[in-house]
């Protein structure tokens, strides 16, 4: 991961969960970075995590979907190499009990901040000659297994599976759109569930989970070939490092973890390797 030192990453939703699970990990291989949060204390102890790992952080709250927010985090970037777009939330209702402004507020989250912030983005990395964009999906994008587990008969994330699959499409066709001048987009979302602070309480005890690791590493794997070698591509972060036999490191740097295959119980609608 040589090809990330000095590069600068801007992460959103990098106070917790996969954000700073990421942030961490590029910090670790050498990148510079810049977070956007909402949250200014989380934030700041997250920039002092990677400023101790010998690069430069600057934190900048803010909220990515005020546009203003979103134009003031890009322009406190000194440059932009990378751009992941992590930030969201969760709120789970059936249909029939969803409200209108639950409704908006997901597809703000999953579409238009990741439209608004890759609008942004792209002028800087076309001013450096390349560049990687990596959305975060989510395995609730890939069609459900039929006949229809309890789970999609009550669980309520219909819109937020809609839009995560929006999103997957998104990076895809962006891709095509940048693919000459050398900007990779690409999606890395889990292949079963991480239980970040955001997703915990929406997460049942008895589903299978996965450590944030595992993801963090797929998003880092996303961030240094050139686009005509990795760009469109939606990966699931047990099964792409288990199918490339991808190295996967502890939080603190100190191990590297067991290789985890995907459970059973995982959405057999999705390919190793990504799509």
């Amino acid at each position: 991961m040589a090809a990330l030192t000095g590069k600068t990453v801007l992460v959103t939703g990098a106070s917790s969960g996969i954000g700073r699970a990421s942030a961490v990990e590029l910090a670790r291989r050498g990148a510079n970075l810049v977070l956007g949060a909402r949250r200014a204390e989380l934030l700041e102890e997250v920039a002092a995590e990677c400023r101790a790992l010998g690069v430069s952080c600057i934190p900048f709250v803010a909220d990515v979907t005020n546009r203003e927010d979103c134009a003031k985090l890009v322009a406190a970037a000194p440059r932009i190499d990378i751009l992941v777009n992590n930030a969201g939330f969760a709120d789970y209702s059936v249909i029939e009990e969803m409200s209108i402004e639950t409704f908006d507020r997901t597809v703000e989250h999953y579409l238009r901040t990741p439209f608004v912030l890759t609008k942004a983005a792209v002028p800087h990395m076309r001013k450096n000659g390349a560049g990687w964009i990596v959305n975060i999906g989510s395995v609730t994008g890939v069609a459900p297994v039929r006949p229809y587990r309890d789970y999609n008969k009550t669980a309520g994330d219909v819109v937020y599976a809609s839009m995560k699959a929006a999103l997957h499409r998104f990076t895809q066709g962006i891709a095509a759109e940048l693919v000459d001048a050398n900007i990779a987009v690409n999606c890395v979302g889990p292949s079963t569930a991480i239980r970040t602070p955001g997703a915990a309480q929406l997460i049942p005890d008895t589903f299978p989970t996965e450590p944030v690791e595992y993801l963090a590493e797929t998003v880092l794997s996303m961030c240094h070939l050139p686009a005509a070698e990795r760009t469109g591509l939606v990966a699931f972060s047990l099964h792409y490092p288990w199918s490339q036999q991808l190295p996967v490191h502890s939080l603190d740097g100190s191990s590297v973890l067991p290789p985890l295959e995907p459970p059973a119980t995982s959405n057999p609608n999705i390919r190793p390797a990504g799509v």
